[in-house]
């Protein structure tokens, strides 16, 4: 019997779309496979996959140690992380992007705190930029900390900019694009190559006609 495929995957939106994605390239996963039930590990013999429902932060740590040899997950997450996984594929679903977020009369002051979710990410962009900052990690509901004086500004993931617009917020600048990953263990990557370079020529065939 063949050795199942161990898929991590976040749980949610980006769970949603990919499983979509692989099923338009012919996976053959089963219609009620959803992250809905309380399981944590999704066993689909015909599509030759266990999938892994984790935390979207955790997913590249899985596949990093190798208790999942592929993984679907954020640049966000990727770039946060910085794992040592092989990127794979840009899967071009769950597309938002990271930004830099402030009060409509945000001025410079010195001394500025950054409030986000991100902390490597901020820190390294404002280094970029030449500017020193005091960087705040929290966990929740980030667009509190300009409203309540915690922070001058905050770096955080933008879809539709919505809860931005409903706290009084705006978007000062993109830092970069967020589209969902296909990462790979590397030992897994040549020890198991034939049935993920499958499962990416049928995703990239599939991603090709959606882009064309």
């Amino acid at each position: 019997m063949q050795e199942l495929l161990k898929v991590a995957m976040p749980k949610g939106r980006i769970y949603k779309q990919a499983i979509q994605l692989f099923r338009e390239a012919g996976v053959p996963i089963p219609d009620d496979l959803d992250d809905d039930s309380r399981k944590l590990i999704l066993a689909t013999p015909e599509a030759g996959m266990e999938f892994i429902l984790a935390k979207p932060v955790d997913v590249p740590t899985y596949v990093e140690y190798g208790v999942a040899d592929i993984g679907v997950v954020g640049k966000d997450v990727l770039m946060e992380e910085n794992r040592d996984v092989y990127e794979l594929l840009d899967l071009g679903i769950a597309r938002c992007r990271m930004s830099v977020i402030g009060l409509p009369d945000w001025k410079p002051v010195l001394n500025p705190r950054v409030a986000t979710k991100y902390p490597n990410v901020a820190s390294q962009y404002f280094r970029e930029q030449g500017q020193q900052v005091e960087v705040i990690k929290l966990n929740g509901s980030i667009e509190l900390a300009p409203l309540i004086g915690l922070a001058d500004r905050i770096v955080d993931m933008v879809e539709t900019g919505q809860t931005l617009k409903e706290n009084g917020l705006v978007e000062q600048r993109t830092i970069f694009e967020i589209t969902s990953r296909l990462i790979a263990n590397r030992v897994s990557y040549r020890m198991k190559n034939g049935p993920i370079q499958h499962l990416c020529d049928r995703l990239q065939r599939t991603i090709s006609v959606h882009s064309g």
